[in-house]
């Protein structure tokens, strides 16, 4: 029985320091000392306001009044408005900037992370960090914290000018300032590692929300939306709940400092009129003592925001820099050939197009944790989503034998163990065996999703891991089992392989796989939408287009798993023949359970719990591996 199993949460989230969020702040660095010098000049325009009202009220005392001075403190209340102005308008520039360079770098990083990291997360939980985790960052500088930067000379300012207008009321109010800090800092880092949380479930509910609807037509037809529901429900509930934990805690620290702020205004007035009254001190610098306490609040506030702010957005940092931090799937390569061409130059003549050389792989340890867990959550439509995924899934029966405690170390039994086989340039050789026994896995490591535990795999007498990935890839067309049809138009679709294709080109080769009628019955012809994840096509029509991309990028090493499986046999018999004229002069390994599509190959290779049971031609294999003279038999091939 297997264990409960820790889902990645808040916890397991490593939490930014500050020091992470400067080159965020400051990628702009000529916009942002722009902005600390405005909030400096407008500083010092607020400093000067008191005292001009002090020096104006003390005329009035005295009987005189200067309309010059009036005017001086008209013109100081203007300036200092326009620049706060200005000053938030570039702010809110420089918070967006931040989001998009936040969201820029994420972007670029997500899209070169190994496929384990895929297998091993949720998806939605990935597009969380995208959308609502950098958008918090905009509420560091929105919320206070540079205009804090500018405020603190206005607290300086403030604190110096009360101090000489008179040291017993200054006593006062520092003490109650003092309080108010010390409620926020104690509070500060609450606030931090509950918003982690809450920014945590926000992802795992957008990952719900996601997998209900990718899934709506099953639910639908399984009449499981209820369960679904209550299954979104449960996360949205938790966000809610996450929610209120950060209410709960800034419910307590903001009035906290408001109070200790009132307390000391109510405290100056007190006792300022008590000394007024007593002659100790002048009306006038007790108006010039109140502003300046003012104007010392308003740093106060913004600072006391702008540590919730940054605390906030911390939080959401971590989450962005986990994934920052994660290595690229290029990191550990050791690059020593460059492939040139249609194939490798450097090879010897004779090598093999694909070599096979004692190879066994196993998922990382991440990989099957994910897997077992996501089967605990709902195994009706838990599923992986990319190709090594979905090959990963076909091994379900070795991942659910797997008796794993919550703590202890989770290793999967071995998917492939020591295959070798050979592809020989301009052959076709097929996969055969039942499921799960490590076929599509094999073409994941061809294709370099993950690498090998053991042995080595070479292309034209090259080591897989010596050939650079995007060369490596360039060389192969691969047509997945359920190869994904992207939202979008019919020619984005078959552009993603050779972009620079014609729309002749691009006809062409829809017409050799038989499609030319989606093109022929929409007046957008190549523009044609296909939906979300090709919806507006039916799974024969998805996969010849699959077919078509493939073949208009014409690589020398077709990679192809179940490429026709969804195929009537009308379709089957013209993607074959497509396939043949292809095919001509390039190297083939593909993967069929249909014998009949694959028993004039060149080679046939058959797998059965991840190891090679038999090589040969179909005559062959049919006297000499009795899984195989089973399988022919079943299919009235034998």
């Amino acid at each position: 029985m297997v264990g409960r199993r820790k889902s990645r949460g808040a916890s397991d989230t490593p939490r930014a320091k500050l020091g992470q969020l400067w080159p965020y702040l400051f990628a702009d660095k000529p916009m942002m000392l722009s902005i600390i010098g405005i909030s400096v000049v407008g500083a010092a325009f607020d400093l000067a306001q008191p005292l001009l009202m002090g020096l104006l009220v003390k005329q009035v005392e005295q009987g005189t009044f200067d309309m010059q001075l009036v005017w001086m403190l008209v013109a100081v209340v203007a300036i200092g408005a326009t620049l706060s102005g200005v000053q938030h308008f570039l702010l809110q520039r420089t918070g967006e900037h931040i989001v998009l360079l936040a969201r820029r770098n994420l972007i670029r990083k997500l899209l070169r992370l190994p496929i384990s990291e895929f297998d091993a997360r949720r998806t939605g939980d990935l597009v969380s960090r995208v959308g609502s985790d950098t958008t918090l960052l905009r509420a560091v500088l929105t919320q206070g914290l540079i205009e804090a930067i500018g405020g603190l000379l206005t607290f300086v300012g403030a604190i110096v000018a009360m101090l000489i207008i008179d040291p017993v009321l200054f006593a006062v109010t520092s003490g109650s300032v003092l309080i108010a800090l010390l409620i926020v800092l104690l509070l500060g880092r609450k606030v931090m590692a509950a918003s982690a949380a809450a920014q945590a479930q926000v992802g795992a509910l957008t990952a719900a929300t996601e997998r209900a609807i990718s899934a709506m037509r099953t639910l639908r037809a399984t009449g499981s939306v209820e369960h679904e529901e209550a299954t979104v429900m449960r996360e949205a509930e938790g966000a809610y709940r996450r929610g209120l934990d950060i209410a709960k805690v800034s419910a307590f620290m903001l009035p906290m400092s408001f109070l200790a702020l009132q307390l000391a205004l109510v405290a100056v007035f007190g006792i300022g009129g008590v000394r007024v009254a007593a002659g100790d001190l002048a009306i006038s610098s007790l108006i010039a003592f109140i502003m300046f306490l003012f104007l010392m609040v308003a740093p106060l506030t913004q600072f006391f925001g702008a540590i919730s702010a940054v605390f906030s957005a911390l939080g959401a940092l971590g989450r962005i820099e986990e994934i920052n931090q994660l290595p690229d799937e290029t990191a550990a390569d050791r690059v020593t050939v460059t492939l040139r061409g249609p194939a490798n130059a450097e090879a010897a003549p004779e090598a093999a197009a694909l070599e096979f050389d004692g190879v066994s792989f196993r998922y990382p340890e991440a990989v099957v944790r994910a897997e077992l867990a996501k089967r605990d959550a709902s195994a009706r439509f838990d599923r992986f989503v990319t190709a090594s995924g979905r090959a990963a899934a076909k091994d379900a029966d070795k991942l659910l034998a797997l008796d794993t405690a919550e703590s202890a170390p989770v290793e999967s039994p071995l998917v492939l163990d020591d295959v070798s086989f050979t592809v020989p340039r301009g052959s076709r050789v097929a996969l055969v065996g039942p499921s799960g026994a490590g076929k599509s896995t094999t073409l994941s490591l061809i294709e370099r999703f993950y690498d090998p535990t053991a042995g080595e795999i070479r292309l034209g007498g090259a080591a897989l891991t010596s050939i650079d990935r995007r060369d490596l890839r360039a060389q192969l067309g691969y047509v997945q089992q359920n190869s994904p049809t992207l939202a979008g138009t019919v020619r984005d679709n078959l552009l993603l392989g050779n972009p620079t294709a014609s729309d002749d080109e691009c006809v062409a080769v829809l017409r050799e796989v038989n499609l030319g009628n989606i093109v022929d019955r929409s007046p957008a012809g190549l523009d044609a939408q296909v939906g979300e994840s090709g919806i507006r096509l039916s799974g024969g029509e998805q996969q010849r287009l699959a077919i078509a991309r493939t073949l208009l990028a014409a690589p020398p090493i077709l990679l192809l798993d179940e490429s026709t499986s969804a195929l009537d046999g009308e379709n089957e018999a013209l993607m074959r023949t497509a396939l043949d004229r292809v095919a001509s002069g390039r190297s083939v390994l593909m993967i069929a359970h249909r014998l009949a599509t694959v028993v004039d190959a060149d080679q046939i290779v058959v797998m059965e719990h991840g190891r090679v049971i038999g090589t040969g031609t179909h005559a062959e294999l049919i006297e000499s591996v009795p899984l195989y003279r089973r399988l022919a038999e079943h299919q009235l091939l034998a």
